[in-house]
C-alpha cells in the first residue's frame, strides 16, 4: 500500500482512539437534561477540579420558582452527608464543593425543586476528584510525547502488516513512549497529585500500569526487531496492545486519598 496512505491511516486511528479515550474517562463532565415547571433544564457536572478554589457547579435555570440543594461528602470517608442550599445568581443556581488535597475526591448529588416537583439531576452521585496546577512545560511535552507514541506505534503496526522495514518506527515508538510515559507522565502526576508514581509495586494507577506494560511490549519488541529490521510479529503485537490499552479511560482507577485512614 501507498506510504501516505499509511501515515492517513494511521493518523486517523490515532485521532479515532485518542477521542474515544477523551469522551469515556472519568474525568469527562456528566451532561444531560431535567425537565422541572415546564422548563427544560441542561446541566454538566464537573468531575475534576483544579486546587486551590472551591470547586463550583452552576446550572443554569430562568424559572426563579425553582430552587435546589446539593448533598456532598468526601469519599472514600466515614463522613456524614453535608446539605446545602443552591443560591441563584445571574441565572444560575450555584454550589461550591469545598476543596480537598490534591487525589481527593468528593461525592456529591444536586436536587432542583419547585411548588409541588422534585428531580434529582442524576440517579447516583458524581464524583470529583481535586488535582493540583500542572505546569505548561510538564503537560504540553507529555501529551505531545504521548501521542506521538500512539501515532508511531499505529504506523509500526501497518508496517508489520505491509511488510515494511519495521526498525525506525520501533525505535521511535520506544523512545516517544518513555520520554511521554516514564518521564513527563511522573512529572505531570507528582504536580496533580503528589505522587510520581501511584502503578505497581506502590499502587493500582490504571494509568502508571498501562503506561509500564506498553513500555514492556515495546522494549522486548526493539529487542526482537534489532535483530531483524523487518521483524513483524512482536511490533504487530505491541502496536496492538498500545492501542487496546488506549482505549482504557485514562485516569481510572487513579490516584485518590482514603479519607476512612485519616
Amino acid at each position: 500500500m501507498n506510504k501516505t496512505l499509511l501515515w492517513i491511516l494511521a493518523v486517523l486511528i490515532t485521532v479515532s482512539g485518542a477521542y474515544y479515550t477523551r469522551k469515556t474517562g472519568p474525568t469527562k463532565p456528566v451532561t444531560g437534561t431535567v425537565s422541572l415547571e415546564n422548563e427544560e433544564i441542561r446541566y454538566q457536572l464537573i468531575r475534576s477540579y483544579n486546587q486551590p478554589e472551591d470547586a463550583p457547579v452552576k446550572i443554569k435555570v430562568k424559572n426563579e420558582n425553582i430552587s435546589g440543594s446539593i448533598v456532598y461528602k468526601r469519599t472514600p470517608s466515614n463522613d456524614s452527608w453535608t446539605e446545602e442550599e443552591l443560591v441563584r445568581s445571574n441565572g444560575y443556581l450555584t454550589a461550591y464543593i469545598p476543596q480537598q488535597p490534591p487525589a481527593g475526591k468528593v461525592m456529591y448529588q444536586i436536587m432542583l425543586k419547585a411548588e409541588n416537583e422534585k428531580v434529582k439531576l442524576t440517579e447516583n452521585p458524581i464524583v470529583i476528584r481535586f488535582r493540583g496546577d500542572v505546569p505548561a512545560w510538564a503537560m504540553i511535552p507529555h501529551i505531545l510525547f504521548m501521542f506521538a507514541a500512539m501515532l508511531l506505534s499505529t504506523r509500526a503496526g501497518l508496517a508489520a502488516i505491509f511488510k515494511e522495514k519495521t526498525y525506525t518506527f520501533t525505535i521511535l515508538t520506544l523512545l516517544t513512549l518513555v520520554a511521554g510515559g516514564l518521564i513527563f507522565g511522573p512529572i505531570v502526576q507528582k504536580f496533580a497529585f503528589g505522587d510520581y508514581w501511584t502503578g505497581w509495586p506502590f499502587g493500582t494507577d490504571l494509568t502508571d500500569n498501562k503506561t509500564a506494560l506498553a513500555v514492556l511490549f515495546w522494549a522486548w519488541a526493539m529487542v526482537k526487531v534489532y535483530k531483524n529490521k523487518y521483524h513483524r510479529g512482536w511490533v504487530f503485537v505491541a502496536a496492538v496492545v498500545l492501542l487496546l490499552i488506549y482505549m482504557i479511560p485514562h485516569s481510572l482507577m487513579g490516584s485518590e486519598i482514603d479519607f476512612t485512614q485519616q
